[in-house]
């Protein structure tokens, strides 16, 4: 890490002093303290980017600290900070950056290597990538355990499973045996929790760690870290979820471009923000008060001045034949251990244009694998799926490629089912020209033109600019992959669009604006969507109808309303009891 910059120009136009941190700090007692951090980035040109201005903030033992704000305001580069992960490109400079008594400006790399692990865990996001997809998750998490010496080697097993019980996975013995690429995405996570507190580091820093977490796993995962708190441990937290940042937090910092905009106790930032930015984030989270409502201002006021109080969809009537039907799906896989699974379980739904139906259900519960089947990239062992009234499931591959384009699907990480060496153009053209129906070879390019003219068109639908088509998915930033990833699954005009998790990773602001945007185009196309979800707010603010899955089955189906405000089956209270637990400390209304 580089520590010094030669004559940084500081921002000191758009500095912004924060109201005062409430609660005792020194730096006596501290166990990190920052005062007036500063980080740059240099690119490959040999410019100086400044993302964090003069940050400053202390945490003490017990005590959790949580950063929010959208993607790009520095939240991250700041938790990086702390561990030494900021990059060889990265220049920092602070009147004071120590953890636990020790400089982290004058720590080297070798210092920083004895240091992670033991001194300070860190919880990523995207585990998919953080976790080796050639070893298992025993021994992922043993290699921890081994290079930091905490235990015996006879005794390293038996803490692989007791922290894998800990973090709530089911059938520890078998998982620790399982690589990453075999596991769900929820149950990575859960895996790289137990990694980062495999040797009870006295502070974590958790960027996002519950983001691919059910509400039912969270509530598992955030006990976990209140214990580890009310043991003393310090927390730096990162979070676009209100209701994680507001069971686990004490303190809150809102950055906005590298500012501290507002900070307080967290009770009093949820609750009665003084920041403008502040209260956008809060409006632009979706909850059971918020169906029939825009979740950005942009569009609640866009939709005052055109008088409507709520979208209007175009939807067919309720005995109009489903676009959609499944009929007692099941679908079993053989495991590494040999042992035949089944993880989908005579389950039944059906959905019509216009409208949405809910998937929702712990990591692990069969709900992705029933998309995939219903998308026809999967065979069911038993049951049938009808699209538009005719056979799908049914089809071979070659059946089915005739009519691929009527269903689509948009997944959580656009970037890995994106080529990375195309631009967003010819990732849109590529959806787009199968439908050209075998355009002579004299007319290739009016068939060019075309392609591009309608590329055009998908980017502005989704509230891009075509400047945009120019650019490859890594110059994107997250919510302009996923709108991308919305254009391409339109481009061949689907009939049904399956959203798998499409908006978990997404910060609120963000994900507001894709949820908006999708409510908008239902409203315009009358495209039908399967919205599959982790997260119980976002499924009732986009559903008219729920299917609630456990284990492979679906528990519970029925209108929304209905299942949100009388849940019959008892997980499904479980579910709704774990939400309101997780808000109790976050606004429940506008």
């Amino acid at each position: 890490m580089t520590t010094t910059i030669t004559n940084p120009t500081l921002d000191t136009a758009t500095r912004a002093r924060p109201e005062s941190m409430s609660g005792p700090t020194t730096a006596a007692t501290s166990l990190v303290t920052l005062e007036d951090l500063n980080v740059w980035f240099t690119d490959a040109a040999g410019a100086a980017h400044h993302v964090v201005h003069d940050l400053s903030l202390e945490i003490n033992p017990g005590e959790c600290v949580a950063v929010i704000g959208e993607s790009g305001s520095g939240k991250s580069v700041t938790a990086r900070t702390l561990i030494g992960l900021t990059g060889s490109n990265s220049h920092i400079q602070a009147t004071r950056a120590t953890v636990g008594g020790r400089d982290i400006q004058q720590t080297t790399d070798a210092q920083w290597r004895r240091i992670r692990g033991t001194k300070i865990g860190f919880i990523l996001q995207d585990a998919l990538v953080s976790l080796d997809p050639l070893r298992t998750i025993g021994a992922e998490i043993g290699e921890s355990l081994r290079l930091h010496g905490v235990i015996k080697a006879s005794q390293r097993r038996d803490r692989v499973i007791e922290l894998l019980e800990a973090v709530g996975v089911p059938d520890p013995e078998m998982r620790a045996r399982q690589r990453s690429g075999e596991l769900s995405g929820g149950l990575r996570q859960r895996a790289l929790i137990a990694s980062a507190i495999a040797n009870d580091p006295p502070l974590l820093v958790a960027d996002e760690p519950t983001t691919a977490l059910d509400v039912t796993v969270q509530a598992q995962v955030l006990d976990l870290l209140a214990q580890r708190k009310a043991a003393g441990s310090a927390i730096l937290l990162i979070s676009h979820d209100f209701s994680v940042v507001g069971r686990l937090a004490d303190r809150v910092l809102v950055m906005q471009g590298g500012h501290i905009v507002e900070q307080g106790t967290a009770e009093r930032v949820l609750n009665s923000p003084r920041h403008e930015y502040t209260r956008q984030l809060l409006d632009a989270v979706p909850s059971g008060t918020t169906k029939g409502e825009y979740l950005t201002s942009a569009k609640r006021t866009e939709a005052r001045e055109a008088s409507k109080t709520a979208p209007v969809r175009v939807t067919e009537p309720e005995d109009a034949p489903p676009v959609l039907q499944a009929a007692g799906l099941t679908k079993s896989f053989r495991g590494p251990d040999g042992v035949t699974r089944t993880v989908v379980k005579d389950v039944s739904f059906e959905v019509r244009a216009g409208q949405t139906l809910g998937i929702v259900g712990e990591s692990g519960s069969g709900k992705s694998t029933t998309a995939s089947v219903a998308l026809g990239f999967l065979q069911p062992d038993s049951g049938t799926v009808l699209l538009n009234g005719k056979p799908w499931s049914e089809l071979g591959v070659s059946g089915r490629r005739g009519r691929r384009r009527e269903v689509t699907v948009v997944y959580q990480d656009p970037l890995s089912s994106f080529d990375p060496r195309w631009t967003a153009e010819q990732i849109l053209t590529d959806a787009l020209e199968p439908a050209s129906g075998g355009i002579a070879f004299g007319a290739r390019r009016r068939q060019r033109t075309q392609l591009r003219e309608r590329a055009e068109e998908l980017v502005r639908l989704v509230g891009l600019d075509p400047q945009h088509l120019s650019k490859h998915p890594l110059q994107l930033s997250g919510g302009q992959r996923q709108r991308l990833s919305i254009a391409r699954a339109l481009a061949p005009e689907p009939d049904v669009v399956v959203l798998d998790e499409a908006v978990s990773a997404l910060d609120v602001s963000v994900q507001a604006q894709v949820l908006d945007l999708l409510t908008e185009l239902q409203e315009r196309l009358g495209t039908t969507y399967v919205f599959i979800s982790h997260d119980l707010g976002v499924i009732h603010h986009m559903s008219d109808h729920i299917l609630v899955m456990k284990d492979g089955e679906g528990v519970e189906y029925g209108d929304a309303a209905q299942i949100f405000h009388s849940p019959v089956h008892p997980y499904t209270q479980e579910l709704l009891s774990s939400l309101q637990m997780l808000t109790a400390h976050t606004p429940r209304s506008r």
